[in-house]
């Protein structure tokens, strides 16, 4: 009897040993706990950039100061999303004047590119790489006005991280390692790339130092010299004559007439939440139509993963991103009806074309009324109650494989996202901004932060934040939670680059989804298959301001960290 009982002893200790393995609390898909601080906060998608952030908040500086600290860095140890050579967009809280301030830092297309140009090769849409899709890099400039107007530690001090990381190396991550190759496949025929990126000869692998003095020597330049040092002078002048050897437009007048704009940005309220996104060239927009068109549905009495939950928020996105392909584009050189298009009319207007039983094969943009007149996210917040929500690409990967001569960063191809197709808004024209994927995002309640977020990757992005949005606000999940839940990617709307939605398109789920669930959409009409990839990357902070403490969040999917203190 004795050894059946011991049996059963140690079975019992094994299961109980199992059982407190597994989380205590919280969502089963969770990855980790939220990160808590009450004097400062840094969430990015890489751990040197994170502690870049967080060593300047020690030092005395504030969260723009922080932000563009991890920026620099990002492009450093990230080159396979980001760099100096591409743009930026920003929303920032400010603590003192409890208002958001929003920066459009994209950048135009070169004067000297005519559409006719396009036209005469017989392109119907703009290549991915090479000189045609590169447009002015807007990330510099952006930098120097957000610490213009709100920072205070001074830029060498901000860029010393990357500078230092840049010229003496840090070990690669397993995601730029995944990555690497295939770049050095794609634009090792570009001048400058293998020199630059392959420096031993092949892409680095996961755990080997890479080394970028070349990019140092850049940001050493920008440090001592500020903005104009990458537009009007020396970095200037090296990227207009390799463009012009490589055949391209880009000029060292557009670099030289390159400005940032100050944009007010654009809510909606959600469930009693104000969510404010920035206004097109950005998509940020299609966030505030799509969730405009969801509020009305009761989410309390439906399931999240369900049939219902997953069918409601896709024929939504269909809606809103036939209205993304035809309006959004630079507005100083279309009409575009802001204000009507996330107005709670017109999207009752637009819902009564959700069929809750039948997805949509085919949908046409809406008719507002008019009135007259590849990618990193990072957010920071400070012990002052900054908090700054900033986000900023190459575009595609590591760009255009336009590496001009001894800079030691890759020039982006944001270009590729103008339509081809003349009298439409996003309809490439000279010294015009490109349509934009990337968007930063924030969330105010009465009248407080309530959190900063942003979930890269190209057009998924207004799902990404409708998912976060909906997983914290409808599901009651926490913000780690939120970016950790299975995501849901839809493909096939129509595009501001001149593609037309021709069915229903394809829905990916990420591993987590029931076959049930996948079986009921499928018997309303939606093609369904699991994706690998392509669901973005995520990064948040909320602000608990009872008591006065920041929860910050990263995305589970990438190399990130989010630290506080």
């Amino acid at each position: 009897m004795k050894k059946p009982l011991l049996t059963l002893c140690l079975l019992s200790c094994l299961s109980a040993v199992t059982v407190a393995q597994d989380r205590l609390s919280g969502k089963s898909f969770a990855t980790r706990s939220v990160v808590m601080g009450q004097r400062g906060m840094a969430c990015t998608s890489h751990p040197l950039s994170t502690q870049a952030a967080i060593d300047v908040l020690r030092n005395g500086g504030n969260a723009i100061d922080a932000a563009i600290a991890a920026n620099a860095m990002e492009g450093v140890v990230e080159p396979h999303v980001n760099g100096i050579g591409g743009d930026l967009f920003a929303i920032f809280w400010d603590a003192k004047t409890k208002k958001l301030y929003g920066l459009n830092a994209s950048g135009r297309s070169p004067y000297s590119l005519p559409l006719a140009e396009f036209q005469k090769r017989g392109l119907k849409h703009i290549p991915s790489d090479g000189p045609l899709p590169v447009s002015v890099p807007g990330c510099v400039d952006g930098w120097f006005e957000l610490h213009k107007r709100f920072g205070k530690t001074p830029m060498p001090k901000i860029l010393s991280h990357a500078i230092r990381y840049a010229r003496e190396g840090y070990p690669v991550h397993d995601e730029a390692a995944f990555y690497w190759p295939s770049m050095i496949t794609r634009f090792g025929k570009y001048p400058n790339v293998r020199e630059t990126y392959a420096p031993g000869g092949a892409a680095p692998k996961r755990g080997d130092i890479f080394r970028n003095p070349a990019l140092a020597n850049t940001l050493e330049k920008i440090a001592t010299g500020g903005r104009d040092a990458f537009y009007k002078g020396d970095i200037a002048r090296t990227i207009d004559a390799f463009m012009k050897k490589a055949g391209g437009y880009l000029s060292a007048k557009d670099l030289a007439d390159h400005t940032s704009e100050w944009v007010e940005p654009v809510s909606t309220k959600y469930r009693g939440y104000d969510v404010w996104e920035l206004p097109p060239n950005s998509q940020g927009i299609a966030v505030l139509q799509m969730l405009n068109l969801l509020e009305p549905y009761d989410f309390s009495k439906v399931a999240w993963g369900s049939p219902e939950h997953i069918h409601q928020f896709v024929e939504a996105k269909k809606l809103a991103f036939e209205d993304r392909a035809k309006y959004y584009a630079d507005p100083a050189f279309a009409k575009i009806p802001v204000q009507e298009l996330i107005s709670k009319a017109y999207a009752a207007e637009r819902r009564t074309l959700i069929n809750p039983d039948r997805a949509a094969s085919r949908v046409e943009a809406g008719n507002p009324a008019l009135r007259d007149g590849d990618t990193i996210y990072l957010t920071v917040a400070d012990e002052e109650g900054n908090m700054v929500s900033l986000i900023q690409s190459n575009y595609r990967g590591f760009g255009s494989g336009m590496v001009p001569d001894g800079l030691g960063f890759m020039l982006q191809d944001r270009g590729e996202l103008y339509s081809l197709t003349e009298g439409q808004n996003n309809t490439y024209a000279p010294h015009k901004r490109p349509f934009q994927t990337i968007i930063p995002a924030f969330v105010t309640k009465d009248g407080q932060p309530f959190m900063s977020f942003g979930v890269m990757g190209g057009s998924f992005q207004p799902l990404g934040h409708v998912q976060i949005l909906m997983n914290i606000i409808d599901f009651g999940m926490n913000p780690q939670e939120a970016g950790d839940a299975p995501r849901i990617d839809h493909q096939g709307s129509s595009e501001p680059t001149g593609e037309k939605m021709t069915d229903a398109g394809m829905i990916t789920l990420e591993a987590g989804y029931p076959y049930e669930t996948i079986r009921d959409l499928m018997k309303k009409g939606h093609k369904v298959g699991y994706g690998m990839g392509g669901y973005g990357g995520y990064q948040a902070i909320m602000y608990d301001a009872k008591n006065k403490v920041y929860h910050g969040a990263t995305e589970s999917r990438k190399d990130g960290q989010a630290a506080g203190f």
